[in-house]
């Protein structure tokens, strides 16, 4: 671990009968990053799966932004669970374990709606200049970058202000095996979260990660970039931490109570234009691409755990997953089972690591931080 920075808390009997390891959290000091940014640094994260860098680039012109997940080497093999009502993703076919191409070199999650897609060009462009790719003979090499994209334009700004292809070879460029910096940066720049009542009632969401290791040393992590419809709500104690708020803004008012009590319009339905919680969870283990996809699935439930509701009409949701071939082989169900674990935490903390923005408030304004991050 890093000197400079903390746990914070060793949390969580894994469910499943997986018990025993702990999800480790930590914070750490701010770092440098621009305004708009206000990044934390923690420990590791999704880098904590040996091959994995992560680098963030956020616009300061508009909160937004992009972030890449690079894999060393050949690559890893990757899967896929797209569940939301309003996707916008790039090379997910492939990874669909009919399919022939069988290693990923990065992930880009990004900002700007299906203008971010632009971003993994970008980082396309930063592969080929290092040769790294499906290997096509004497026309070189082809980089695999799936992508997924989150809905911001409304938020902070000029709506033209998006992620480009030079934003995904910057933040390809930046990207580090170290600490990972959370909160209002790369894909999580623009986020916000709970709108069943409309976006003025909003609070600012942010980008997340968080791993758990094995004592055998298996490793499994995650990172989302959280932009929901719903509420968030830390699956241990069952509070919601972000979301929705009162009329008067001062506290959270709570979907799950407002959609029992028929408070809310059941008419209604999310807009698709601004909303969608995007996500990878990483391992070290060895998996087939048929395995890998089912972790992604299993995956997805973490983040049923933890937005209240998700994968609704208006949100895009989609989850990555990643497996280095370093460690195992893994049985696909302990995988799964601890890739729902670590995303769940990875979006709680996205909401945590936020800071106020462009007239929202983040969770520690609200005074709703799990008291394991205070």
């Amino acid at each position: 671990m890093h000197p400079r920075l903390r746990t914070a808390v060793l949390c969580a009997a894994l469910a499943a009968g997986l018990g025993g390891p702990a999800i480790v959290l930590a914070q750490g000091r701010a770092a440098a990053t621009p305004a708009l940014a206000a990044a934390r640094a923690t420990v590791k994260g999704i880098t904590a799966v040996s091959g994995i860098s992560v680098g963030h680039h956020t616009l300061v012109e508009r909160p937004t932004g992009c972030t890449v997940i690079l894999v060393d080497g050949e690559g890893a093999v990757g899967g896929v669970s797209q569940r939301g009502g309003a996707p916008g993703t790039r090379e997910t076919d492939l990874l669909d374990p009919q399919n022939m191409v069988d290693k990923v070199n990065a992930i880009v999650l990004s900002g700007g709606s299906a203008y971010g897609l632009d971003a993994a060009q970008g980082v396309m462009r930063y592969l080929e200049e290092r040769k790294i790719g499906w290997k096509v003979g004497a026309a070189g090499v082809v980089p695999i970058v799936p992508a997924a994209i989150l809905f911001d334009l409304g938020f902070g700004g000029d709506a033209k202000i998006r992620p480009t292809a030079d934003c995904g070879y910057k933040a390809a460029g930046a990207a580090t095996a170290g600490a990972v910096a959370e909160g209002n940066v790369g894909a999580g720049a623009g986020a916000t979260v709970g709108k069943m009542g409309g976006a003025r009632r909003a609070m600012k969401g942010g980008i997340g990660t968080a791993s758990v290791t094995l004592p055998n040393g298996l490793t499994v992590a995650a990172i989302a970039a959280v932009n929901a419809v719903g509420d968030i709500v830390d699956p241990t104690t069952g509070r919601v931490v972000a979301g929705l708020r009162t009329e008067d803004g001062k506290a959270l008012a709570d979907v799950r109570a407002l959609l029992m009590n028929g408070t809310l319009d059941s008419g209604a339905s999310p807009r698709p234009g601004g909303n969608t919680t995007i996500a990878v969870v990483a391992t070290n283990a060895r998996m087939s691409k048929s395995d890998i996809n089912r972790v992604a699935l299993m995956a997805d439930d973490g983040l049923a755990r933890a937005i209240r509701p998700s994968h609704t009409t208006g949100d895009g949701d989609t989850v990555f997953a990643l497996a280095t071939g370093q460690w195992g082989p893994a049985s696909s169900t302990t995988v799964g089972a601890l890739a729902a674990e670590v995303l769940a935490e990875a979006i709680v903390r996205a909401v945590v690591q936020a800071q106020a923005l462009g007239g929202l408030p983040a969770a520690r304004d609200l005074g709703t931080v799990p008291p394991r991050y205070r």
